[in-house]
């Protein structure tokens, strides 16, 4: 007999659980794990404030670079007419969510579902974004910043392209995370602020690493102890699930980024939160619009290594 959870009744007489006699809920709901969210951390948000609505588009003006030449004694000057082109920000991005509370399970419940539900829809929207945001901005690394010739000076860093990715080992992970900062460091990028997004599995190859040791770390305790990544050659590391992949004949590939705030900017503004009658039946429709959208403004102030486990 199956395992219904209704206490056994004699031949004949009615079961009524389910019917009259209400299942008992725990009182405190299973944790919910949401996925780490990043590009709060790894996008500035400085136009934030001026979108208004879906459609907008904000005109972001840049700073051109002034020729520097050499002087001699006497020499007519040369003047330059500095200008720089604009980047538009098109805010052309939206969310949304909508759920419905029952009048009868908002008075039956012990618990707060709208306030609940309300908190789910919000986490879930970061990682709906996240995840676009994410799988979008790696295309626009600029070409000296990633492939098989990486490195604006010197061109020697091998940063995978579709095809030949690179092959992430325990024992290799260190070695392509200093190349990334080199390749920005050959773009002048600055030192301040750099950021590494990773999949998990790169966390995992990283605390199997030589950091393990944790005089070769620099840290009083190794990152098996504590468990935290910290930085590594002065980029401050993120680990998230909503790193885009794709998949490259029978490898799933990774593409890993790096870079500062300057790259990325992204402008999100929540327009409509709001909670009315249902018109269908009895209760409150909750429903929450976002509407965003990013660009990378500086494809040099990000690298892009193309990857897969090894």
């Amino acid at each position: 007999m199956a395992n219904t959870g209704a206490f056994p009744a004699s031949a004949g007489q009615p079961q009524y659980s389910g019917n009259f006699i209400p299942a008992i809920w725990a009182g405190k709901l299973v944790s919910k794990f949401y996925g780490t969210t990043v590009f709060g951390a790894i996008a500035n948000t400085d136009y934030e404030g001026l979108i208004k609505a879906m459609g907008d588009t904000v005109h972001i003006r840049t700073v051109p670079s002034i020729t520097i030449k050499t002087y001699y004694k006497g020499m007519n000057l040369s003047v330059d007419n500095p200008d720089s082109p604009g980047v538009d920000l098109p805010i052309n991005k939206g969310k949304y969510f909508a759920f419905i509370v029952d009048d009868v399970d908002k008075i039956q419940s012990d618990l707060k579902l709208m306030d609940q539900w309300s908190n789910d829809a919000s986490e879930q929207m970061k990682i709906a974004i996240d995840t676009l945001v994410l799988g979008d901005v790696y295309a626009d690394v600029a070409a000296t910043n990633k492939g098989v010739a990486a490195g604006a000076k010197s061109g020697a860093f091998d940063l995978g392209v579709p095809g030949t990715s690179i092959a992430l080992t325990k024992t290799n992970v260190l070695d392509y995370i200093v190349d990334m900062g080199t390749v920005l460091d050959e773009a002048n990028v600055p030192e301040t602020g750099r950021w590494l997004v990773i999949p998990a599995w790169v966390a995992g190859l990283i605390k199997k690493s030589d950091l393990k040791d944790a005089s070769l770390a620099g840290d009083n305790q190794s990152v098996m102890r504590n468990g935290r990544l910290g930085m590594i050659d002065r980029f401050t590391l993120y680990s998230s699930n909503h790193v885009a992949t794709v998949a490259d004949g029978a490898y799933t590939c990774y593409y890993i980024m790096a870079g500062t705030r300057h790259g990325i900017t992204f402008a999100s503004q929540m327009t409509e939160v709001e909670t009315l009658r249902a018109q269908s039946t009895f209760g409150n429709i909750v429903r929450g619009l976002n509407i965003f959208g990013y660009k990378v403004v500086k494809g040099d102030a990000l690298a892009l290594l193309y990857g897969r486990k090894g």
